[in-house]
């Protein structure tokens, strides 16, 4: 008798959904793995935590878009929202911390990718990200995407995506801009608050069904539409609020640390008779370039020099 009802289940995923995030995740890992491997053998290896960080991601990202999780996103708005949040925001961030230098360097070989540089820039991540977030939520394109597995497929591409760009612009291993540091990224962080909140309440406090697809199946559930977009506004909000105050507490520690790394080499310098400023230390600093700056500190001292 339980075979039944696990037939119907399997008999009733939607395919068309099923399939995009599959091979997504099979081909990240596997691309992953293989430059995993390539730099270990060069003896760069990527740590052990940045390689579970980024399967954890890819794989969280399928969990979500298959089977019982993915049906129930498409029957309750609630559970949808629950859903884009998990891939937009936990998801992708988890795939950053994935990251170095060395791993994306074939990317930005790469002609169709180099654009990743331009695309990484504080702004332009933060306007894209808001951009995709507010598109997909119009409410022609989100009952479009409930209706029409490959549209579905593509918005969640698009918030893992643009996801990962913002959060590649925020903490990723690209270069950034030498005015974002400090108050410039409490201020990233603060203007993607600001956005998420004003689409957050328009969900909570609007007194008018935006998305009508979900008027069947809320009322096969006993449940009340209307209800239903309020509570989607409030576990939006919910996160992004926790969100923010992590991440604040980790810039601030972030800072912290680097301030005091740019202390030790311009108390080094001090004492090793090497003029250093203190721009160049806080550069060396945020750049996790420090110890290199160390090493020639120690080596201009040796030599009678100065370090600039």
């Amino acid at each position: 008798m339980t075979q039944l009802p696990l037939a119907a289940t399997i008999a009733g995923m939607h395919y068309g959904e099923f399939i995009p995030p599959v091979v997504a995740c099979a081909v990240y890992l596997v691309l992953y793995r293989r430059r995993a491997r390539t730099l270990a053998r060069e003896g760069r290896p990527v740590p052990r935590w940045r390689q579970l960080s980024f399967a954890g991601g890819a794989l969280l990202a399928v969990a979500v878009q298959i089977g019982p999780a993915d049906t129930l996103a498409d029957e309750v708005l609630f559970t949808h929202m629950l859903q884009h949040i998990i891939i937009g925001d936990v998801c992708s961030l988890f795939i950053v911390l994935g990251l170095t230098g060395p791993v994306m360097q074939p990317l930005l070989h790469i002609r169709a990718t180099r654009a990743l540089r331009t695309l990484s820039h504080p702004i332009v991540a933060v306007v894209l990200w808001a951009v995709d977030l507010y598109a997909w939520h119009l409410p022609i394109a989100y009952q479009l995407a409930i209706r029409i597995d490959l549209v579905h497929a593509a918005e969640h591409a698009c918030f893992l995506w643009f996801g990962s760009l913002l959060w590649l612009a925020l903490i990723g291993p690209l270069p950034k801009p030498a005015w974002f540091k400090g108050w410039s990224e409490f201020g990233a962080i603060l203007a993607v608050r600001i956005l998420g909140a004003i689409l957050s309440n328009v969900l909570i406090w609007v007194q008018t069904v935006l998305y009508p697809v979900y008027k069947t199946s809320d009322a096969a559930r006993g449940l009340n539409p209307l209800s239903d977009q309020n509570a989607a506004g409030g576990v939006m909000m919910l996160e992004q609020t926790i969100l923010t105050i992590v991440l604040f507490a980790w810039l601030f520690y972030r800072w912290a640390q680097r301030q005091e790394r740019a202390q030790r080499l311009l108390d080094l310098a001090s004492e090793s008779g090497v003029e250093l400023s203190e721009e160049r230390a806080e550069r060396a600093a945020y750049a996790g370039a420090d110890e290199h700056l160390r090493q020639r500190i120690i080596g201009a001292s040796a030599d009678g020099g100065a370090e600039r």
